[in-house]
């Protein structure tokens, strides 16, 4: 999963994209910060506490007050992004050269910010521990599986399960290496890598397109945006709070051991949502947001 000279192939070019989008300004999410500022409002001090040196379900916040909170990240973002996707509408045609690639990953960047602050509502471990501009590729595998939940595709949706379950059993911290990066899980991060390559090949026209007239194109862009940008974090946010890692009667069992080398796949990988293929971009330089 590490970057290459060679970024022909689909799988390369996406995990080439995720890379550039991890290290632009504002998309690392830090989870204390966010989870105590989500929080603040709805939890007790020693609630907010144990969610952040454990995990949100741990402390026993209930997955209708995480919904409540994930909804509002949701609104935030999307807003965000799709002003940020308007306001690259309007140069017009002549600036496409220079605005359509960086607007690849700017819009990349916004899914993984709200990708990292659902995961931290729902009890997942810290993506980004490590302070470096590097990303490790047990990190990589999830986020990648957590693109493919959000495009729709079955089997991310099973893998992001069955990881779900290994954190859940081991009252895990850090994300299982094996099972991301050498177990049965790793295929399927390579196809849905593979699968989410070919879908920003498809797009980059129909980005340029709804880019080509000022004014118009600011319209088309931003609109195209919020259409696809929210569904897909709806999607994401439903699928991780349904979990039993998010569920704070959940109980891990004793003696429960989960190695990476045992898991099932037991999924095609099949697209669910044509509608979401048609992804737009954002062209403007992220901004340091507020988490």
């Amino acid at each position: 999963m590490k970057q290459g000279k060679e970024v022909e192939n689909p799988e390369s070019r996406f995990f080439a994209v995720l890379m550039a989008a991890a290290k632009l300004p504002g998309v690392r999410i830090n989870r204390e910060a966010y989870l105590r500022s989500a929080l603040a409002r709805h939890c007790s001090e020693e609630e907010i506490r144990r969610a952040i040196e454990e995990t949100p379900a741990a402390a026993g916040i209930t997955v209708d007050l995480l919904d409540k909170v994930a909804n509002d990240s949701i609104r935030y973002e999307t807003a965000k992004v799709s002003a940020l996707s308007a306001a690259a509408g309007m140069p017009g045609i002549f600036a496409l050269p220079a605005t359509v690639p960086a607007d690849l990953a700017q819009y990349v960047g916004h899914m993984l910010r709200i990708a990292q602050k659902l995961a931290y509502l729902y009890s997942w471990p810290d993506l980004f521990a490590d302070e470096g501009e590097g990303v490790d590729d047990a990190t990589m595998g999830v986020l990648t599986l957590f693109f493919g939940v959000m495009f729709g595709t079955q089997s991310a949706n099973a893998a992001v399960g069955q990881v779900a379950g290994m954190l859940s059993k081991q009252v895990a911290k850090k994300l299982p290496q094996k099972a991301l990066t050498k177990g049965v899980i790793y295929p399927i991060v390579k196809k849905s890598a593979a699968y989410l390559g070919v879908q920003m090949t498809k797009q980059s026209f129909a980005k340029g397109v709804s880019k080509a007239i000022p004014v118009v194109g600011a319209v088309v862009s931003g609109g195209l945006t919020l259409s696809t940008y929210l569904p897909m974090a709806k999607r994401l946010k439903k699928h991780l709070a349904g979990l039993p890692l998010a569920d704070p009667s959940h109980q891990a069992s004793e003696g429960d051991v989960v190695d990476g080398e045992v898991v099932e796949e037991h999924e095609t990988f099949a697209p669910t949502d044509a509608e979401l293929h048609d992804a737009d971009t954002v062209a403007v330089k992220l901004e340091q947001p507020r988490d």
